[in-house]
C-alpha cells in the first residue's frame, strides 16, 4: 500500500502564501522512483492539475493558470514533493490533492487517468 500524506493548507489572504507538503510511505518500494503531482479541485469543478514533477525533479509541468505563481520541487529524500504557492488569489480557492504514478517513466505525468495513488486533499482558502 502507498500512503500520501498532505499537510500546509489553510486560509490566507490574497497575496499571501502558503507552502504545500506531501510525504509518501508505505510498502510498495522506494517512492522517489515515481513521478508525482499535485491537482486541486474547486466547489463545483472537476479536480484538474496544478502541477507535476518528474522522478528525479529535473523536469516540471506548471499549469498556465498558476505559472509564474506556484512551484512544485521535490525534497532531498525525494519520497517528498512540495507546492510553493506565492501571490495567492481568491481563485486559488480548492482541495489540493497530492498523487503519485506508481510507473517507471522519466516524464512529468499531467493526466488524472496515469496517476495511481491519491493523498485525502488539504482544503487551501483565499479570501479577498
Amino acid at each position: 500500500q502507498v500512503q500520501l500524506t498532505e499537510s500546509g493548507g489553510g486560509l490566507v489572504q490574497a497575496g499571501g502564501s502558503l507552502r504545500l507538503s506531501c510525504a509518501a510511505s508505505g510498502t510498495k518500494g522506494t517512492f522517489s522512483n515515481y513521478a508525482m503531482g499535485w491537482f486541486r479541485q474547486a466547489p463545483g469543478k472537476e479536480r484538474e492539475i496544478v502541477a507535476g514533477i518528474s522522478w528525479n525533479g529535473d523536469r516540471a509541468h506548471v499549469d498556465d493558470s498558476v505559472k509564474g505563481r506556484f512551484t512544485i520541487a521535490r525534497g532531498n529524500a525525494k519520497n517528498t514533493v512540495y507546492l510553493q504557492m506565492n501571490n495567492l488569489k481568491p481563485e486559488d480557492t480548492a482541495v489540493y490533492y497530492c498523487a503519485l504514478a506508481y510507473r517507471l517513466t522519466t516524464m512529468v505525468v499531467v493526466a488524472q487517468g496515469e496517476y495511481d495513488y491519491w493523498g485525502q486533499g488539504t482544503q487551501v482558502t483565499v479570501s479577498s
